[in-house]
């Protein structure tokens, strides 16, 4: 079995002003050198300031989303290069909150993840079915045509981490028992295998939607599970540090 470093990723979405680095500051306090890796993605706006805030330590900075061009008349839009140089290492690329807003497709979510890539940032890119499409007996189909159409040629490992997210979990505290999760998940790492080979066996699965304190260490369990997406609980230090506790004894 491949060896994978467990991962607790944080989404802030669109949530966090200046004094919501207070609860950056008390994490960096508490997980001064933990045995996951952590991630936090705030807002476009704390990027830079909590780039700087956590440079040095174990916690990793990324933005939500990037423009699939490195620059141009795109109005309101961050390209990966400029994620980079505000600090960020990591991307959100292809959240369900994207697909849905924005209506985003498998080719952007594509071209995003390229573009990611090519300026050097890891990208976290997600998938997931909504609650019609599980109730239809069309989660793996959703899932995997999702996966293909979303992963560039050169996902590799080190570039590239997985993330599902049943869009009927995220922020409704439902959470899909831990046989399906677990039936997507080895669904997913198969297809990753089948298609890139050891760098697909290597690559991270995490789970997201509704993962909290006093779920996350029955999720970190399930196989094929390397670590989480996380949501609202993630904007507090408490919340999120319990999490990353879970993640470090699974």
């Amino acid at each position: 079995m491949t060896a994978r470093r467990k991962l607790a990723a944080g989404n802030w979405k669109m949530n966090g002003t200046a004094e919501a680095l207070d609860q950056v500051r008390a994490l960096l306090a508490a997980h001064g050198a933990p045995g996951c890796d952590i991630l936090l993605c705030p807002p476009a706006t704390l990027v830079h300031r909590m780039a700087d805030l956590a440079q040095g330590s174990a916690v990793a900075v990324g933005g939500q989303d990037c423009h699939a061009a490195a620059s141009g008349a795109h109005t309101g839009d961050t390209s990966a290069a400029m994620l980079v140089d505000a600090g960020a290492s990591h991307v959100i690329t292809g959240h369900s909150e994207r697909r849905t807003d924005h209506g985003e497709t498998d080719a952007q979510v594509r071209a995003k993840t390229e573009a990611a890539h090519g300026a050097g940032l890891v990208a976290v890119v997600c998938i997931g079915e909504t609650l019609d499409q599980r109730e239809a007996g069309e989660t793996l189909a959703v899932c995997g045509a999702q996966l293909a159409g979303s992963l560039p040629e050169g996902a590799t490992a080190a570039n590239t981490v997985v993330a599902y997210e049943p869009v009927w979990a995220i922020g409704t505290g439902k959470v899909p028992t831990l046989e399906q999760i677990e039936e997507v998940h080895t669904f997913l790492r198969r297809e990753l295998e089948a298609r890139f080979g050891a760098e697909g066996a290597g690559m991270r699965l995490l789970y997201g939607g509704s993962v909290k304190p006093s779920n996350a260490a029955e999720i970190f369990a399930v196989r094929d599970v390397d670590g989480a997406l996380v949501g609202g609980a993630s904007l507090k230090a408490d919340d999120f540090g319990g999490i990353i506790a879970a993640l470090e004894k699974a």
